[in-house]
Formats: C-alpha cells, sequence, structure tokens
C-alpha cells in the first residue's frame, strides 16, 4: 500500500506556480518540490491545511491511497 500524491496535478489544475504556493504557504520552495514530486515520508497537517486552503481542495485532491497488493 502507498500514498500517492497528486499535489501537482491540483496546482496545474490551478494554474498555480510553485514559486506562488512557496509564498502564500509560507514553505520553501525545496521542501514542496520534494511534496509535488513525492519524494517526502510525512506531512505536517499545519502545511497540509495551508497547501488546501490556498489551492482551494480538499486533503483528497492531494492525497491518494493506492493498493499496491504489498502489505508492509
Amino acid at each position: 500500500m502507498s500514498i500517492v500524491l497528486r499535489l501537482d496535478r491540483v496546482m496545474a489544475d490551478r494554474k498555480m506556480s510553485l514559486n506562488e504556493l512557496s509564498e502564500h504557504v509560507g514553505v520553501s520552495n525545496v521542501n514542496l518540490s520534494k511534496l509535488k514530486t513525492g519524494k517526502v515520508s510525512a506531512i505536517r497537517f499545519t502545511t497540509l491545511c495551508a497547501i488546501c486552503k490556498t489551492l482551494n481542495c480538499q486533503p483528497g485532491d492531494i492525497l491518494e491511497y493506492v493498493d499496491d497488493g504489498n502489505d508492509e
């Protein structure tokens, strides 16, 4: 099982750049880039809330559970 991050898709739908999102959310470009590419293992709820507020979306629009058949 895994969680897939769809931040790039939501940002594209909203026509928002990484720099714009970074300014609104107050998180560095580097950290948002890692989040966007799925190279993170955790996210703070405060960061998730700020992203959702800025992009006017729900956490489920950004995070997707995928059952890949591997039980951990």
